[in-house]
């Protein structure tokens, strides 16, 4: 997998094997920023399953901006726009203020 970064964005790009087509590749958002990528092509024994897991830094991307692009070459991009720095979401940590009276 190749991968480009830019200010703006991360893409992300391979060429699978033709055997795979579009509906069997699943791209899910997982948790601290995470990817997944599997392509499977599940009627084949050999040479058929890839699969990634792609990280990036914590607030670094808009996980709400993820594209999957899946050209007639076999070619899969991913596609992330990366936050403003300063402007991105904080993960919150624990449960905030508690009092006790």
């Amino acid at each position: 997998m190749v991968v480009q970064s830019t200010t703006a964005k991360h893409s992300l790009s391979v060429t699978l094997p033709r055997v795979i087509q579009p509906d069997m590749v699943t791209v899910s958002a997982k948790k601290g920023d995470r990817l997944n990528v599997v392509a499977d092509a599940w009627h084949m024994e050999h040479d058929c399953h890839y699969e990634w897991q792609i990280r990036f830094a914590l607030g670094d991307v808009d996980m709400s901006t993820v594209r999957a692009l899946f050209g007639q070459d076999g070619k899969l991009t991913l596609e992330v726009q990366r936050r403003i720095p300063g402007q991105g979401c904080t993960p919150r940590l624990g449960m905030g203020l508690r009092y006790r009276y």
